[in-house]
């Protein structure tokens, strides 16, 4: 496995050794020994999976303390284009955002700390899944809207299909104009 960093501090590519032949392919999609060694000390306790349509958007989420997650995301069918956001306050990055082509052909994985919202549009029908460093609690659920004009993320898809739930989001401005210094 390959550790990348990327502009923003505490997110990573991960790129594994894929290992193929006349068969197919065959590759590590996470190592406990390989992780550690990195210097990462989260452990996983939940694998969520789930299905988008081409044209899907989901997120911007977050978990707020103390149930915040951090991910280890990846796409095991289809491809998706991954948005991670830098919420913690007291980072240099704070309110800044990355975008990662996920897909099965790239097979790359993006690890996205505890403290940043996460979302993704699916540039094809998409099966993806993340690990979770911890257990999803609905109270502390949150979530930036989509759209947010702070961001202007331009998500690669037209015509956008967005959960009612989503729409109606706040926006990282609603959200952070009350946090003094920042």
């Amino acid at each position: 496995m390959k550790f990348s960093q990327t502009s923003l501090p505490d997110v990573w590519i991960i790129t594994p050794a894929v290992f193929s032949d006349d068969r197919g392919h065959f590759f590590e999609s996470f190592n406990d020994e390989a992780w550690k060694a990195q210097g990462f000390t989260e452990t996983f306790v939940q694998d969520n999976q789930s299905f988008s349509r081409k044209g899907v958007i989901r997120g911007l989420h977050f978990q707020r303390a103390p149930h915040a997650q951090g991910k280890l995301v990846r796409v095991i069918s289809g491809r998706v284009l991954d948005v991670a956001v830098d919420l913690r306050s007291e980072s240099p990055a704070f309110g800044k955002f990355e975008l990662f082509e996920l897909s099965a052909e790239n097979r790359r994985m993006v690890y996205i700390p505890e403290g940043f919202a996460h979302g993704f549009a699916a540039l094809e029908d998409s099966v993806f899944q993340y690990k979770c460093t911890n257990m999803y609690n609905k109270t502390s659920e949150g979530g930036l809207r989509w759209n947010d004009p702070y961001f202007n993320i331009s998500w690669g898809v037209e015509n956008p299909i967005v959960s009612e739930k989503d729409q109606i989001l706040p926006t990282f401005e609603e959200i952070f104009k009350a946090i003094p210094n920042t």
